[in-house]
């Protein structure tokens, strides 16, 4: 069969595929990250049918979905309220970090997997899924409640964390030296350093150069700019993904709203084929060696995160209730964890971190919603009780 019809048909099943499995997720009320995950483990190597024609296309796609998750949440943020939420919070973004990154780099040293894959295990368990928390908060209708500032300020703090994170990973992972490591750092802090003062002073030039009545002029410099800096941001070891999403902080207003809602078909399309791909890199056999300790590590962190939730709504002067929400809208973990995973993977960690954080994602995607449901009426019912 020619190579191009096979690659079709690959594509076409993939992603056709997963429509079905998302709206199976619509039924379920639950994140369609974790059935997109078990669609790639089904398909890669020791799958039901792996998929070798459109691998390499495959992995340019998904490289994209990360790109356009970053980008369009930092969409979500301007860069002044950025400054003033790391202000505010930045203590409770602290203890967030503390809590939840040291079960996975504890874990990783436990086992014998070394520093290297500590560091990325601490990445894998430290992140909150975004997306998937945001979901939980407009499906429940908490967006209005006093502890969701709160929630969104620690989304923040750990994005903004991961654009230093992300070299120092990087470097690890390349296993450079000591001095090599620390100049990533430097440049990375510079990169972002140097674009925030750009979005907070010269934002305005950004957005007239972006703007357009047109919208497929709009998407095309949007993602045309998000792709470049990207591509830079690559080259200085900041990361892509940080690249992107310090282009959608430079972008505000009504700009930033359209540009989201053009993106957003795009970035459910690519990055939904990235969790795929990341189940194609993982043996499908290999995760019930450690499966048990995925649950261990998702009980342990769920508890990290409740009182990571707990600590920063009490600060706030928020009720136990609302402590209780913020906990829990905490909990999902999904894209990031599964970038930095994928990250350690490709550079050769330790063949057990990939199934790892694949069993580990797939746990607390599926959970943390259906937690969320589960405790909504429990919360109303404390709450008219008091």
């Amino acid at each position: 069969m020619h190579h191009t019809a096979i690659v079709f048909l690959e594509l076409g099943g993939i992603i056709l595929g997963l429509g079905v499995l998302g709206a199976l997720a619509l039924r379920a009320g639950i994140s369609p990250i974790p059935l997109y995950l078990l669609a790639g483990l089904a398909f890669g190597d020791g799958g039901i049918l792996p998929l070798a024609t459109s691998e390499d296309f495959v992995s340019i796609v998904a490289e994209i979905g990360v790109v356009l998750l970053l980008l369009t949440l930092g969409l979500e943020y301007n860069a002044s309220e950025l400054v003033s939420s790391l202000r505010g919070n930045a203590k409770a973004g602290l203890v967030d970090m503390v809590l939840n990154a040291a079960p996975g780099a504890i874990a990783a040293l436990l086992l014998g997997w070394g520093p290297v894959a500590a560091v990325a295990m601490a990445g894998v368990t430290y992140m909150t899924s975004s997306g998937i928390t945001a979901k939980v908060l407009s499906d429940l209708g908490w967006l209005g409640n006093r502890e969701t500032p709160v929630v969104l300020s620690l989304l923040v703090f750990e994005d903004l964390a991961m654009a230093v994170y992300l070299p120092v990973l990087t470097a690890f992972l390349a296993g450079v030296s000591l001095l090599s490591g620390a100049l990533s750092v430097a440049i990375a802090l510079a990169t972002v350093t140097v674009v925030l003062v750009i979005a907070l002073r010269f934002g305005r030039f950004i957005e007239a150069f972006v703007s357009s009545p047109n919208a497929e002029v709009m998407l095309l410099k949007v993602l045309g700019l998000a792709l470049l800096v990207a591509g830079i941001a690559q080259q200085l070891q900041v990361s892509a993904a940080v690249g992107a999403f310090l282009v959608g902080i430079a972008l505000s207003g009504e700009l930033a709203h359209e540009a989201r809602a053009l993106l957003s078909p795009l970035r459910d399309l690519f990055a939904a084929v990235f969790f795929v791909f990341f189940g194609l890199q993982t043996d499908p056999t290999k995760l019930w060696s450690v499966a048990g300790l995925a649950l261990l590590l998702a009980v342990i962190s769920m508890a990290t995160k409740l009182a990571t939730g707990a600590y920063a709504a009490r600060s706030a002067g928020i009720g136990k209730p609302g402590q209780a929400r913020a906990g829990i809208a905490l909990i999902p973990r999904g894209e990031f964890n599964i970038v930095i995973a994928g990250l350690a993977v490709a550079a050769g960690a330790h063949p057990d971190l990939g199934p790892l954080a694949a069993a580990y994602v797939l746990i607390l995607a599926a959970f943390g919603p259906l937690a969320a449901r589960a405790a909504q009426p429990l919360v109303e019912r404390f709450t008219r009780s008091t």
